[in-house]
């Protein structure tokens, strides 16, 4: 979910409003310009404008931008760092450090569009709530074209977060199917698979849980009809079994 300020607008004219409100926000000001810069690398990395060597170049700095965020959105929530097994499991808790984990699983992969979608949607979210808190402060009525933009992004926000889960399930496959066609490290599948377990637990972001409630309703519904093969019906169920399985449990 979008991240939350609470210093509020600042008074002053229309623009010196919102100055001084990035400037009283020195450490969510640095998120929401390299959220930016994220979404601007993503953006060249999907529609590569520049020839498809520079767009690998993009990727990788897409997600040096997004690890950069997290690390800098981690230390908002965890402020005085400890080297401890206590430290970690609590940082472990957060999804910044999810996404942190994630950046450092793909930065050095091969590009796949897959991946980068969740870094670019989350950025563009994050980046939205804290473009509207800037209008804000500087003046209630400002670019109203702007803010229709944001509304509508926001009004859509449950549509991409169950886009950004369905990207996340979708890429442990991926990642397996990577190893094999030699474009993946062996490590990656299993770290991943951690990834996607601290997704499914998290406690601010259902959708990963959610999804996979949805699909494993969905497969049932359709392999227990009649025209449905055998041999695919017991496929599918040990699968789901097996998935189950993998799970954790979640308090």
């Amino acid at each position: 979910m979008a991240d939350s300020t609470q210093n509020g607008p600042m008074p002053g004219g229309a623009g010196g409003g919102a100055v001084q409100f990035l400037m009283a926000n020195k450490l969510d000001t640095a998120m929401w310009i390299s959220r930016l810069f994220t979404i601007y690398c993503s953006a060249l990395f999907v529609l590569p404008l520049l020839g498809l060597h520079e767009a690998a170049s993009f990727y990788q700095r897409a997600l040096l931008a997004n690890a950069l965020t997290s690390a800098l959105r981690l230390h908002q929530r965890l402020p005085h760092f400890q080297l401890s097994r206590a430290f970690l499991a609590q940082a472990l808790l957060e999804d910044s450090c999810h996404y942190l984990l994630y950046s450092l699983i793909f930065v050095n992969s091969y590009p796949v569009t897959m991946s980068i979608f969740p870094v670019l949607l989350f950025s563009l979210l994050h980046a939205a709530t804290y473009t509207k808190k800037v209008l804000d402060a500087r003046s209630s009525n400002s670019l109203p074209f702007l803010r229709n933009l944001l509304e509508k992004l926001n009004a859509n926000q449950q549509n991409i977060l169950k886009f950004i889960a369905c990207n996340e399930i979708f890429l442990m496959p991926a990642t397996v199917f990577m190893l094999f066609s030699g474009q993946g490290s062996l490590l990656q599948p299993f770290i991943y698979y951690r990834f996607l377990t601290l997704r499914y637990s998290s406690r601010r972001n259902p959708y990963c849980r959610t999804l996979f409630t949805e699909l494993r309703i969905v497969v049932e519904h359709l392999i227990m009809k009649p025209s449905c093969p055998v041999f695919v019906r017991r496929l599918c169920l040990s699968s789901i079994s097996f998935i189950s399985r993998l799970a954790p449990t979640v308090a």
